[in-house]
């Protein structure tokens, strides 16, 4: 008897990029990064003074660095920006060892999960600059589960980033992303709105500074306490079809 093939198109699998934040999405560095950018402010403005009323949440480490500096009474010339921030991350990598951090429930799951499927890509879009992505996350084990990432190298308002992912995931890696194939995962409302500058879909959780109710009135598409029911976040932000 023939054998009836099928000879109908193959319907291609949807595929999704998963952007993700790091600190208070990811891990917790128990304050290290905030206590070595005090360190480094210290070092090159002479005091920290001028980090009072900065909110670390959600920034970039760029414009961190600008907004400190004009407090300072300095230029925030590229010369003063990579002075401080260049000493910033020599103290990071010395005090990331020293703090009590830890990685966010249900990191590692769903990490794991995500990176099996052919049909989902993980990246960062973070505030930190590469090289300090790279100190956090290889101090907690996660550093290599990421293709690639948008940093606050490539621009200080936080914005700007979704842009810069989309371009370096078809740049680098031959991918091409619309904005509704892209998951935004954050901790922050600057998260959200990063996120929604671009037409990605917001996906908050509470694990870090802001409570539900607080990132709920920003309005984002999927909200979640955290990330440790991998069943049901993944049902969520990766169904399968």
């Amino acid at each position: 008897m023939p054998v009836d093939f099928d000879h109908s198109p193959a319907i291609p699998a949807i595929k999704r990029l998963y952007l993700f934040d790091i600190d208070g999405t990811l891990i917790t560095s128990g304050g290290a990064g905030e206590n070595s950018f005090r360190d480094a402010v210290i070092e090159v403005c002479g005091g920290d003074a001028a980090l009072e009323g900065v909110n670390f949440a959600g920034n970039t480490d760029t414009g961190i660095a600008r907004e400190v500096l004009l407090a300072a009474g300095m230029e925030p010339s590229q010369e003063n920006i990579m002075a401080l921030l260049d000493a910033y991350l020599g103290k990071l990598a010395d005090r990331i060892h020293l703090h009590q951090g830890k990685l966010l429930p249900g990191i590692i799951p769903l990490l794991e999960r995500l990176k099996e499927r052919p049909d989902c890509r993980l990246a960062l879009l973070t505030g930190n600059l590469a090289r300090g992505a790279e100190v956090k996350l290889s101090h907690y084990g996660v550093w290599n589960y990421f293709a690639f990432g948008a940093y606050a190298d490539d621009h200080h308002v936080r914005n700007e980033l979704g842009p810069v992912a989309m371009a370096r995931a078809l740049e680098d890696h031959g991918e091409e992303f619309t904005p509704d194939q892209i998951y935004v995962i954050g901790d922050t409302p600057r998260d959200i709105e990063c996120g929604k500058a671009f037409g990605a879909v917001t996906v908050a959780v509470s694990t870090g500074k802001y409570s539900r109710e607080e990132l709920a009135s920003h309005h984002p598409d999927i909200l979640f306490d955290d990330l440790s029911d991998v069943d049901a976040v993944l049902a969520l932000i990766a169904p399968e079809i």
